[in-house]
């Protein structure tokens, strides 16, 4: 019986040993070097140059130098490995990361139309890593388009231009000639220029495996309200497309309009009597004025005061009215005189020009009148007394 119980209890520890053993293994992490790509088989064309992306990881293991070379290629061929866009013959990627490798391979225009096996090596740390890259040529290649927008969200105001930067790539083996299409909300103005240009475009020729950049411009209408409106810039040649999204954000911004009422800015005052002037303040923009400031620019010793001195708001599309008091200086003449009134509010303001005409007073005028007199009968006494020697 107790033979039976040591065995029984034996059983049952081994198993626990083998369990745990193989939760352990499975639980493991893959560690080591590796040399990857996505497309292991492409196709080019012949005289054309072409990249493929690859991938040196590192899982787990100290860094290592690991020396980059390619076998296999042809006679008359090119392939070159490229880093950053830099040629290279090594690379060492930390523990647990990568580095992106590129294989650039030129292929000559009579070259024979089979298809290849260029091998990228990599060697370091006792590890030597062999990726086959299968290298197949036609004559004509599917036309391929891609689509890359630098900024693809904006944020201004409505009067704000949204200026989107776009690089179309010709990957197919032939030469393009490339449509542009942005559709917008409506009454939004879209147009395509080159990158450093003002020519409006709709098309765009691209050779085989280059890249153009392009400029959108967007403009919202002037009534526009706050809000994210989306934008689709499709590229096409023949039945091939490329497609993107894209994001135009609005805010609200006040603006500032300044006139008198029924918009008429001319007025009448006295000298050195104060008169008053009605100014409409209205904010047609799409965000409420706040806190205005008024102020005047006005001849010399006259004053101009406000009532109120500010407004404490104005919501969009509303008007509100204040009083400017204006005294021109008693020893004005009488004419027509220019005062600048100005309104202030984050950065918006609005000012107008207002004419003034000035009167003098009848007792200015019927001393003006004496003066005169006096000064005649002054002259002709002068003649008559002097006129006789």
């Amino acid at each position: 019986m107790r033979s039976l119980l040591s065995l029984f209890v034996t059983a049952l520890l081994s198993l626990f040993l083998a369990s745990a053993a193989l939760a352990e293994g499975s639980g493991s992490k893959v560690q080591g070097f590796y040399l990857l790509t996505d497309y292991p088989s492409v196709t080019l064309r012949p005289g054309s140059t072409s990249t493929v992306s690859l991938e040196l990881d590192n899982r787990g293991m100290a860094p290592e130098r690991m020396a980059l070379h390619v076998d296999g290629v042809p006679k008359g061929w090119k392939a070159t490995l490229l880093g950053g866009g830099q040629p290279v013959g090594a690379a060492m990627p930390g523990t647990d990361s990568n580095v992106s490798l590129q294989l650039q391979v030129k292929v000559p225009a009579d070259a024979a139309k089979q298809t290849r096996t260029l091998t990228v090596q990599a060697d370091g740390g006792g590890q030597k890593l062999s990726l086959p890259i299968d290298v197949a040529l036609a004559d004509q290649l599917p036309s391929k388009l891609s689509l890359e927008a630098k900024l693809p969200e904006l944020k201004g105001g409505p009067s704000s231009s949204f200026d989107y930067q776009f690089t179309i790539k010709n990957d197919s083996g032939k030469d393009l000639l490339v449509s542009m299409n942005a559709q917008a909300p409506q009454y939004f103005d879209a147009t395509f220029t080159e990158s450093y240009g003002s020519q409006q475009l709709s098309s765009v020729p691209i050779k085989a495996g280059a890249s153009k950049d392009i400029k959108l411009s967007v403009r919202p209408p002037n009534l526009v309200k706050p809000g994210n409106y989306p934008i689709t810039v499709t590229v096409a040649a023949g039945d091939t497309t490329a497609t993107t999204k894209l994001k135009l954000d609005i805010v609200g911004q006040p603006h500032l309009t300044l006139a008198g009422r029924n918009g008429l800015m001319s007025t009448s005052a006295e000298a050195g009597k104060a008169s008053t002037f009605p100014v409409v303040l209205t904010n047609d923009g799409s965000a409420p004025a706040q806190n205005i400031k008024l102020s005047a620019t006005a001849p010399s010793g006259w004053r101009v005061d406000f009532q109120p001195k500010s407004v404490e708001q104005i919501p969009p599309g509303q008007h509100t009215e204040v009083q400017a008091h204006i005294t021109p200086s008693d020893k004005s003449l009488a004419g027509d005189y220019m005062v600048n009134l100005q309104s202030a509010s984050q950065g918006q303001s609005a000012n107008g020009d207002l004419r003034v005409s000035v009167t003098t007073s009848s007792l200015w005028g019927i001393i003006g009148a004496v003066l005169i007199a006096i000064a005649i009968l002054i002259l002709v006494g002068a003649v008559a007394r002097y006129g006789r020697r």
